[in-house]
C-alpha cells in the first residue's frame, strides 16, 4: 500500500540579509524554556521574521545559544530583561500557566501589537477577545484576530483525532482517550517527574479524567458537533521519550467505516498540517514537524482513532508560528517546512 501521508522538505537556514521589507518584528518572553528555545529556533529560519527581543531576567545579558545550545553557529542574539513593545509586531507568551493574566494586569501592551499567548490562561471563551489558535476549525477568525489563545499539546493532538468525527455528529456516548508525551511537555523546570533516572524505561498516569485541557477539547467539540453531551474520558502518560505524543481513541458507532475515512479526508483538505494516513502511524513520522497525522480503524460498533503530533511544535510554537502566519498574512507553512527525525 502506497503512503498518503505528505512529508515536508528540511527547510535552510535563512540569513538575516534574506528578510523581505514585509517582516515581522517579534517579541518573545519567557524565552529561557523549551518553548521559548524551540520558538527561537523556528523564527531564525523564518524568511519573513525577525526577533526583536528576547526576553529572560534570570539570563539577561547571556547568549542565547549558552541557554539553547541547539543554536550554536546560528544567532548571536543575546537575552534582555527589557521589553520594548513599541518595537514589534507580535509578542509570544511563553509563559507557565496562570502568568499571562497576571502579566498583563501589570503591564501594558499597545492596542496595535498582536499577542500570542502559550498558556492556557485565555483558551476558555470569556469575558476576553482572545481567539482559540486551532487552525483546522478556526482559519478565519485567527486572520482577524489582535490576540489568539494557543491551544495545548495534548488538546491538539485529542482534537485532530475527533473533530471529524464531531463534524459527522457521532460523539454521543462517552469517548475513552489515552494519550502518551514525552518529557519535554513537563517544561524546563527539573521535577520529581521528569529526572531521568525516574523517567527512563519508566511509564505512568496523572490527573487521570481531570486534566486541565478537557476543558478547550470539549469547546471545540462542542463548537463543530453543536452539542456535547457524551464525557471525554481521558487519561495521560507520561512516556519515556523527549518528545512528542501519541493519541487513541475509541468512539462507538454504526456509522460505515468508508464514510467515516472520507469524512477524515475531507475534514483536513484544506489543512496544510493535518493529514489522514491510510497506513497505521507512529511517532516518529511527527517528531520535529508540524504535522499532525490522523488514522481510523474499525472493530465492530468501535472506531479506533489514533493520532500523533510533537508537542512541542504542532503542540506549542509550531502551531503558534502558524498561528502569526494567519494574522499577518503570510501562508501557513512559512517558517514550518521540517523533515521528521524518522531514524
Amino acid at each position: 500500500m502506497t503512503e498518503t501521508c505528505n512529508n515536508f522538505s528540511s527547510s535552510s537556514l535563512l540569513s538575516e540579509e534574506t528578510f523581505t521589507d514585509n517582516v515581522v518584528r517579534v517579541g518573545i518572553l519567557g524565552a529561557a524554556g523549551y518553548t521559548g528555545g524551540e520558538l527561537i529556533r523556528l523564527l531564525l529560519n523564518h524568511p519573513q521574521a525577525k526577533i526583536v527581543f528576547a526576553n529572560s531576567e534570570s539570563n539577561a545579558g547571556n547568549l542565547v545559544s549558552d541557554v539553547h545550545e541547539g543554536l550554536i553557529g546560528e544567532t548571536d542574539l543575546r537575552f534582555t530583561d527589557q521589553m520594548p513593545f513599541d518595537e514589534v509586531d507580535v509578542v509570544f507568551f511563553c509563559f507557565g500557566h496562570g502568568k499571562s493574566e497576571a502579566f498583563l494586569k501589570e503591564h501594558t501592551i499597545p492596542a496595535d501589537v498582536k499577542i500570542i499567548d502559550l498558556a492556557q490562561d485565555f483558551r476558555i471563551q470569556g469575558a476576553h477577545d482572545y481567539v482559540y489558535g486551532l487552525p483546522e476549525i478556526n482559519r478565519e477568525a485567527i486572520k482577524s484576530a489582535v490576540h489568539v489563545a494557543n491551544p495545548g499539546c495534548f488538546a491538539t493532538a485529542i482534537q485532530v483525532a475527533l473533530l471529524p468525527a464531531a463534524h459527522l455528529n457521532l460523539l454521543k456516548e462517552d469517548v475513552s482517550v489515552n494519550a502518551i508525551t514525552g518529557s519535554t511537555g513537563a517544561g524546563q523546570k527539573p521535577g520529581a517527574t521528569t529526572h531521568f533516572s525516574w523517567r527512563n524505561n519508566n511509564l505512568s498516569i496523572y490527573k487521570p479524567f481531570q486534566h486541565q485541557h478537557i476543558a478547550e477539547i470539549r469547546q471545540s467539540l462542542r463548537q463543530v458537533q453543536g452539542y456535547l453531551d457524551a464525557s471525554i474520558d481521558f487519561i495521560p502518560y507520561r512516556g519515556d521519550f523527549a518528545r512528542g505524543i501519541f493519541c487513541t481513541a475509541v468512539v462507538k458507532t454504526k456509522a460505515p467505516i468508508e464514510d467515516v475515512i472520507q469524512t477524515y479526508k475531507e475534514f483536513y483538505a484544506d489543512a496544510p498540517f493535518t493529514h489522514y494516513c491510510d497506513k497505521s502511524i507512529d511517532l516518529k513520522q511527527v517528531v520535529n514537524t508540524n504535522k499532525a497525522l490522523v488514522h481510523v480503524e474499525k472493530y465492530g460498533d468501535k472506531l479506533l482513532v489514533t493520532s500523533a503530533i510533537d508537542n512541542l511544535l504542532k503542540g506549542a510554537v509550531g502551531q503558534a508560528v502558524q498561528n502569526m502566519n494567519l494574522m499577518f498574512g503570510i501562508d501557513q507553512t512559512t517558517g514550518l517546512k521540517l523533515k521528521a527525525s524518522a531514524f
